[in-house]
């Protein structure tokens, strides 16, 4: 499970800041499933930790751009 300090330090972050965690955890997920491809990688937990923060950087972001859109206009009703 991730820590609590990890999620606390990711919504303290800006939206683009984020997004800028974000890819540069695609990236090493990349490496990462490179090195299991090739049968390196060094420790395969690590995979599960970077899918993790991941879904909770997109998580936290579609919270926020929720917000945004709720407290701006009210959703029409039919």
């Amino acid at each position: 499970m991730a820590s609590k300090k990890t999620i606390t330090t990711l919504r303290d972050k800006s939206v683009d800041e984020l997004r800028s965690r974000e890819r540069d955890l695609r990236e090493q997920l990349f490496k990462l499933r490179f090195q299991r491809a090739t049968g390196r990688v060094e420790n395969p937990m690590k995979m599960r930790q970077v899918r993790r923060e991941i879904a909770q950087i997109q998580t936290l972001i579609n919270e926020r751009e929720g917000a945004q859109t709720t407290s701006g206009h009210a959703a029409p009703t039919r």
